[in-house]
Order: structure tokens, then sequence, then C-alpha cells
């Protein structure tokens, strides 16, 4: 009985891994880099405490006042219903204690096409890069860029790219119908401290489960 109380134990144990980086996690919606002027868009300031408390930064407008603001207990939010390219820059949110976010660089811009591209990917990933022209919704052709170098040339406007790696790094743009978007980066991230350290205590509590499960059985020989 005492060996599966312990396993019952061990497997009960809550996984509470530490927080790695910066605690206030910055997003965006739609999950992307670049927007036509007009559209609207929505910056979520999420992982503190008190949201009450948290305030969405632009670079060199300071904080965002003109903007419908929703706080709820988990996150605070700041819709601007029509953008404009005077609203491209670098954004954060922050904490009343300073504690500050990772910064998005968004594009807003008057030209005919833009690429979306999301804000945040992790290695393993499936990400798709969508050229979007502003006069159409039906599927375009697009040339595909990344550093400066053309590397997919697509009829439907999408580039899928499986299973992301580091190799994946670096700035895309696209060109359709002789227009051409800005250059977006698309940072590949590793996986975080955070799931290092649960996949570590997984193994370990497996590891600890084999040698009493091998103890039980020699006992029983």
């Amino acid at each position: 009985d005492w060996l599966f109380a312990i396993i019952f134990l061990l497997l009960s144990q809550p996984l509470q891994p530490q927080r790695a980086g910066h605690s206030l996690i910055l997003r965006l919606e739609p999950n992307r880099l670049q927007f036509f002027e007009y559209e609207s868009l929505i910056f979520h300031c999420e992982g503190s405490h008190d949201s009450t408390g948290l305030k969405i930064v632009h670079r060199s407008k300071g904080e965002l006042l003109k903007c419908n603001t929703t706080v709820t207990s988990k996150r605070s939010s700041c819709t601007i219903p029509n953008i404009f390219p005077e609203d491209s820059g670098q954004y954060w949110c922050e904490s009343g204690d300073r504690n500050r976010s990772d910064i998005i660089h968004i594009n807003v811009t008057a030209d005919p096409v833009i690429l979306e591209s999301p804000i945040s990917v992790v290695e393993g990933e499936t990400v798709t890069l969508r050229c979007r022209r502003k006069t159409t919704s039906t599927n375009l052709s697009a040339d595909f860029y990344k550093d400066g170098r053309l590397i997919r040339r697509s009829s439907t406007g999408n580039m899928r790219i499986p299973s992301v790696s580091k190799h994946d790094e670096g700035f895309y743009k696209c060109i359709s119908g002789g227009r051409e978007s800005a250059k977006s980066l698309m940072a590949v991230q590793g996986e975080t401290h955070q799931c290092y350290q649960i996949k570590f205590k997984n193994t370990l509590m497996m590891a600890l489960l084999l040698v009493l499960l091998g103890w039980f059985h020699c006992g029983k020989l």
C-alpha cells in the first residue's frame, strides 16, 4: 500500500513553473504586425495580478489615452477603431511598478499591399504568411521574399511554413500586382524555460515511478 501512496502523491503534485523573462504580455487583435489605415486594432495587456494599473505605451506618443479601454480581472484592453500611418511604431504594456512586456513593432500603411504575419512564432509550429491587397478579398498571386531574396511564388497569396525553426527567422515581405508590402521580422522563439521545467519534472516523476515499480517487483520475486 505504501507504494501506491507514494505514486499517488507524485502524480498529485501540481506543476508550478516559474515565469521566465517578462511577466507582462502584450497581444494584438488581429494577431499581425501590418495594418491598412482605418482598420481597427485592439491591444491586450495580460499577466498582472492587478489589471487596473496596466497601460499601453507607444515609444514616441507615450501612454495611449484616446482609446476605448476595457479592464477585467485578467487583462486591460485598449481598442483603437481607426488606425493611421502615424500610429506605426513600437508598443509595449507596463504596470504601476514599471514592469514591462516585450516590444511589438507595428506598421500602418496607406499602401495597397500588406503582409500578414503572426507576432509570436514558436519552434515547431506551422505558420502561414498571407499577402493581402486592400482592394480585394479574393486569392491573389504573390511573391514572397526573405531578407531580400525571393523564396516562394504563390498563386493563392499564401505561404505555408511547416514546423518553423530558427533557420526561418528573418525579415519577410511580399509583392503582388507590382506593389510591395513593408518588411516584417518573423522572430522564432525556442521552447520557454517554463516548458523545460515541466518536461524535467515529468521525466523525474516517471523515473521515480519506474524505480519504485522495480523495487516492488523485485520484492515479489
